[in-house]
């Protein structure tokens, strides 16, 4: 199995908890040197192994990969192996070739309002779902976290994924992308911005997407005889990183800034995906060139379902919403806000508290 998710998100902890109701365990830390050593030869140092084996950052070792799939074959061993890592499988493509049909990939996010409780609401959004940013003693102790996090990850995380970009660089694509944040990407102005050709600035996306910095939210289209928007909408996916990246402290500086409904269109996204286990494959968006637009379109089978996600205190229903309940044919349109109360807006259109989505039976909506 493989645990994916960010630096700092929990996977080890998450991993050594397993652990401890398994016997034998052998984890293996591959950024630790002793570690790393002892793989210098892996199939010597993994064929005798019993119980559980955790490989922790895995990214660091791709080499390896061949060597699990022919100790996953074997028909006598009884061995389990939990590969962790801080990079989507689209990079860890050898791990992809090698293993494909003997690995489950599990995503891991950040800590959501199910585990922090819906009385944490505005903290774990204005702090962001890093257990570290969550749980430090104040708002300024926090920010100095995402902040040390942001230049961690781009002067040491990034160079051991093999990825040459300069940190400076990607820094002030971070810090560009999270002012668009919540919009359509539009290749051509980044690309002027930076001065470079339209594949490397494509590539410093992919490579944040691929570190599960970013989300890249695709546009869902079919023949409707309009012309949809094809491009993916991007989003900074921890609310605590893009409020670090645009230079925001703590909640009474949020808001007051412009990017405040976005802010919480990007962390309701988030929660609401985690609260459904959706697939990338599975999460959409959409909108026309005529205005019509849905924020988030969740596809499971033959089930669709919308969701509108608003920063007020009593969103009313607009003439978008009624196009995107026909023109889709949605079984249902969730409109997530920050309110107290649950209430109809239409027939197949519910408001609802972002508090209340753990409560709610949201998963037989598109079960």
């Amino acid at each position: 199995m493989g645990l994916l998710g960010a630096r700092q998100v929990g996977k080890t902890t998450l991993a050594r908890l397993l652990s401890a109701r398994t016997e034998p365990v052998l984890h293996l830390d591959l950024e630790d040197p002793t570690d790393l050593a002892r793989l210098d030869d892996p199939m010597l140092a993994l064929r005798s192994a019993e119980g559980l084996v955790v490989l922790d950052e895995i990214q660091r070792l791709s080499e390896l990969f061949p060597v699990l799939r022919v100790l996953v074959d074997r028909p006598e061993s009884s061995t389990k192996f939990l590969l962790l890592g801080s990079a989507a499988p689209e990079l860890l493509r050898q791990a992809s070739e090698s293993l494909a049909g003997r690995i489950h990939y599990h995503e891991l996010s950040g800590l959501s309002l199910d585990e922090v409780g819906a009385e944490a609401q505005d903290e774990l959004w204005v702090r962001g779902g890093f257990p570290r940013a969550f749980l430090a003693g104040d708002d300024e102790a926090s920010a100095e976290w995402r902040r040390d996090f942001i230049t961690a990850f781009l002067e040491r995380d990034i160079p051991q994924l093999g990825i040459r970009t300069s940190s400076v660089t990607l820094r002030r694509f971070w810090t560009m992308v999270a002012h668009y944040h919540g919009q359509v990407w539009n290749n051509s102005e980044f690309t002027r911005s930076f001065g470079v050709a339209h594949a490397t600035v494509r590539g410093y996306l992919d490579t944040l997407t691929s570190t599960l910095m970013l989300r890249q939210l695709q546009p869902w289209h079919e023949n409707l005889r309009k012309r949809q928007v094809k491009s993916p909408k991007i989003y900074v996916r921890d609310s605590g990183l893009l409020h670090s990246l645009l230079g925001l402290r703590d909640r009474h500086e949020l808001l007051g800034h412009p990017k405040l409904g976005a802010s919480f269109e990007g962390f309701a996204l988030e929660q609401v995906v985690s609260r459904l286990g959706l697939r990338p494959e599975e999460c959409y968006f959409w909108a026309t060139h005529a205005g019509a637009e849905l924020d988030l379109l969740a596809v499971r089978g033959q089930r669709r379902w919308g969701f509108e996600f608003k920063h007020g205190s009593a969103p009313k229903l607009t003439r978008s919403m009624r196009v995107a309940l026909e023109d889709l044919k949605l079984d249902g349109l969730t409109v997530v806000y920050p309110g107290l109360d649950v209430y109809p807006m239409a027939e197949n259109v519910t408001a609802l508290p972002i508090k209340r989505l753990w409560t709610d039976d949201l998963q037989t909506s598109l079960d």
